[in-house]
């Protein structure tokens, strides 16, 4: 039996051709802008537009000027807090999933609670997080652990799949499983950036798929809750939406003169 546990998903109908066309927005990006004249500074600033608009995905009122001032609220500044280490993460994203998960929920919920409780996977004794309001109840620890672990094993695999469609698992799994106390969304949407960068969709991180999922947000939880309960066509419905928001995130991204920053 095949241990490629993604190629299936990316099969399925409308998910390959909608995963190239996003790819190639993002390579046209790349290619008329020059990856030798991208900056650490236009990197920088991708990723403070994407946790920008990751924190307002998770309800903090934060403006981007805030973000940029280091004085906005805890849910904001833990995003931030996240982009400071992403590019040295991703090199662990497919040899170590959970400590790379685990360091970016320290990161995300420093001060969101407790010192004991970050990094901190729940166990069976502790009450279900429910920090992504809309989502179907949370599962049991023993099989959030099961499931975790197996996509883990996972990454860890090779695979015929688009990187956009492991990272998009990863992010749904992620949300849908809340590993965590706090901070699932958060970390959901890192995961799913990190390895944007590190299955090189997107490896110098230009791109600001946070923002996709902003401006879709209408259809974020409806596709996540679907993803969890809808069975092949809730992930195909979710692997489509993931490829519409790479193809914002190009749109988006500060080599776009044009591109919006958001308020």
């Amino acid at each position: 039996m095949s241990s490629d546990v993604f190629q299936p998903l990316a099969g399925l109908e409308g998910v390959g051709s909608a995963a190239r066309a996003a790819r190639d927005a993002v390579d046209v990006l790349l290619r008329d802008r020059g990856l030798r004249r991208v900056s650490a500074d236009v990197t920088a600033e991708a990723l403070l537009r994407g946790a920008h608009a990751s924190a307002l995905l998770a309800g903090s009122p934060a403006t981007l000027d805030q973000v940029r001032r280091g004085s906005a609220d805890p849910m904001a500044m833990g995003a931030v807090r996240m982009t400071g280490e992403l590019m040295s993460l991703a090199p662990q994203a497919d040899t170590a999933p959970i400590q790379v998960w685990t360091r970016l929920h320290q990161l995300a919920a420093a001060e969101l609670g407790p010192a004991d409780q970050l990094g901190h996977l729940r166990t069976s004794r502790e009450p279900l997080p429910d920090d992504i309001p809309g989502l179907p109840a949370a599962p049991p620890a023993d099989i959030m652990w099961e499931r975790l672990s197996g996509l883990a094993r996972a990454l860890t695999q090779p695979t015929t799949a688009p990187g956009l469609v492991v990272a998009a698992v990863v992010h749904a799994e992620l949300a849908v499983l809340r590993p965590f106390p706090t901070a699932n969304g958060l970390v959901a949407r890192a995961a799913e950036r990190v390895l944007l960068v590190a299955r090189g969709i997107d490896p110098v991180a230009v791109t600001v798929p946070e923002a996709g999922h902003w401006e879709l947000s209408a259809s974020y939880v409806r596709g996540l809750t679907d993803y969890a309960e809808q069975g092949v066509t809730g992930v195909q419905s979710w692997l489509l939406r993931s490829c519409e928001v790479l193809a914002l995130a190009a749109e988006r991204s500060p080599l776009n003169n044009s591109a919006p920053e958001g308020k």
